[in-house]
């Protein structure tokens, strides 16, 4: 029963429910920047590139074929197309992180400039003094 608990204890922590919700938000952007790259940003660098659709970019390395038992056999392709939409992907993804670090960065500046500093106290050599002057007493 105490493995139990434990695993309990540990499954509410709130670092634990934070990173599950950072996971669960992080996912869900990158659908939204697979979607702009695919469905937004590609179409119109396609057009501009001579009406290429991107993910229909591949190298193919051998024909289609159909084997002895009349079955057809797909050819194979690096799909080099899809790799370079992932790319930009990531590349935006990375960015947006990046922008998002700075501003939590600046945030954070702030905050530990507008904290008043604390009181100064004395230094070493003036509570030596201080001992000093007490024991000639």
């Amino acid at each position: 029963m105490g493995f139990l608990k434990d695993f309990k204890s540990f499954l509410l922590k709130g670092d634990i429910i934070n990173l599950a919700t950072a996971v669960i938000v992080g996912g869900a952007f990158g659908k939204i920047v697979t979607s702009f790259t695919n469905d937004v940003l590609m179409p119109p660098i396609g057009l501009l590139l001579g009406k290429v659709n991107f993910t229909d970019l591949k190298f193919q390395l051998t024909e289609a074929a159909v084997n002895e038992a009349g079955e057809a056999i797909a050819p194979v392709t690096i799909n080099y197309g899809s790799f370079v939409q992932t790319v930009i992907d990531f590349i935006i993804i990375g960015f947006c992180i990046f922008m998002v670090l700075k501003a939590y960065e600046r945030s954070q500046k702030k905050e530990e400039e507008a904290a008043p500093a604390p009181p100064a106290g004395p230094t070493q050599e003036e509570l030596l003094a201080e001992i000093r002057d007490l024991l000639k007493k």
